[in-house]
């Protein structure tokens, strides 16, 4: 399916009235990790070509409003924080979470004008550690309870980066599972290689090796939209030249713009493409690591952030950490991507179906209705599990790469930057002596 230039604008394109918006606008689009209000509790942000300014009042109440005071448009940016809403630091004009203007402070006592005034206002929520906002008409949907927001006995950390390219040529890599192979393997090898660091970092827990070594038996790809998404499977058969039949499914592909799932071991990611405008991305890996029954993952008061880096402290891009490979191959392809000139091939199946899959649910949208995965009913919102069914218990095994961090593995993940890592490597560590005990002693987590 590749796209003419105005089929390419539909699915590109989002601010308010364009096709793509107003889909986006269906669902909840996360905004910030709670903690950054912690820093400041006032923060500009861009959604779908929307400026914005979120805070937290003095009360703990959460908002969400128009960035520009309705009296001469002073940036509320620079917002006060009052016990129930925003004032705004020009002649103090203070809106509500609402977006309703309670107080003129300048104006006569008597005068009712307040009354009168409102700028925009959108819902806010906050789960797991990350702040939602709805921009999308009411009724409002419920805020979807993902699984690896809610698990319990667990540490969180959540990494953030603003992507110089439109957000579709970030999640088309979410229905691109063969790229792998060479984007984390041969080209990581190339990397590392180039940086002197090949012989230092060539364990056998490796990424590059996992891509290029322990998997590369030839597969298929087989793609099923389900009810939230799209589910992806790679297909190992012997009649094709692999060692044993099997299958591997890789993470779910969360309709619209994120990837979510269980790894099968300790660590768990979810991946966010928000689109902030045409032309950038707000990136946020949210990376879960569970802890097994009978070990105590550390509490934490607070699910921490941090950035997550494209360049160095030279502006070369950095290239020897997983994300940072796959956030290259996006923001490489130029602001916009023109797809009419692309020449797609037999593992870009997927990313065919999610284009139709995008163009579908516009439609719907424009005929009133609700697109999939927008969740009203709450006794189905206890919890979402969207791992698959052979990964929804925690199992343990030895030498599972991603559970390997205490041993010098995370230097290949973005985790690396997290605040939370040190905590991650001792949970790591106490699980893998707890798995060296034996089995009579309560040392199996099989």
């Amino acid at each position: 399916m590749v796209l003419t230039r105005e089929a390419n604008e539909r699915l590109c394109r989002v601010g308010p009235g364009t096709p793509m918006g107003e889909l986006m606008r269906r669902y909840w689009q996360p905004i910030a990790p709670a903690a950054r209000l912690r820093e400041n509790p006032v923060r500009q942000v861009r959604i779908l070509g929307e400026d914005l300014v979120l805070f937290r009042d003095r009360g703990g109440k959460l908002g969400l409003i128009a960035d520009k005071c309705a009296h001469r448009s002073a940036g509320m940016r620079f917002g006060i924080p009052e016990a129930n809403g925003l004032r705004c630091c020009y002649h103090g004009w203070l809106f509500n979470a609402e977006g309703q203007c309670i107080e003129t402070p300048l104006e006569p006592p008597e005068s009712t004008f307040k009354d009168r005034v409102a700028i925009t206002a959108y819902p806010v929520q906050e789960l797991g550690g990350l702040i939602f906002a709805y921009l999308g008409p009411e009724p409002v949907p419920l805020l979807p309870r993902w699984d690896i927001f809610v698990w319990p006995n667990a540490i969180r950390q959540v990494g953030v980066t603003i992507l110089p390219c439109n957000w579709l040529q970030c999640q088309e890599n979410a229905l691109d599972p063969a790229h792998g192979i060479y984007l984390h393997g041969h080209f990581f090898r190339y990397t590392l290689e180039r940086l002197g660091l090949l012989d230092e970092r060539a364990a056998d827990t490796t990424t590059h090796r996992a891509f290029t070594g322990a998997r590369p038996d030839p597969f298929t790809l087989e793609f099923q939209v389900s009810e939230h998404g799209i589910r992806k499977f790679q297909k190992y058969s012997q009649a094709l030249g692999a060692r044993r039949d099997s299958v591997r499914e890789a993470k779910y592909m969360l309709f619209p713009h994120a990837t979510i799932g269980a790894e099968g071991g300790i660590r768990s990611e979810s991946q966010f493409r928000v689109p902030m405008d045409d032309t950038h991305t707000y990136h946020i890996t949210y990376q879960v690591y569970r802890a097994p029954e009978g070990i105590e993952a550390p509490e934490q008061d607070v699910i921490p952030w941090f950035d997550v880096p494209i360049a160095d402290e030279r502006g070369e891009p950095i290239l020897d950490y997983v994300l940072a490979q796959d956030m290259a191959a996006w923001w490489t392809q130029g602001e916009i991507t023109d797809r009419s000139h692309e020449k797609l091939g037999t593992t870009d199946s997927g990313i065919i179906m999610f284009r139709r899959l995008l163009d579908q649910q516009i439609r719907r949208v424009e005929r009133g209705e609700d697109p999939m995965n927008v969740i009203r009913d709450p006794e189905l919102n206890d919890i979402i599990n969207l791992t698959p069914p052979d990964r929804t218990e925690l199992v343990v095994r030895a030498g599972a790469y991603r559970s390997q961090y205490h041993k010098g593995y995370a230097v290949d993940d973005a985790d690396r930057y997290g605040p939370a890592i040190d905590l991650v490597k001792e949970l790591m560590r106490r699980i893998e002596e707890r798995m060296a005990t034996p089995a009579s002693a309560g040392g199996s987590f099989e």
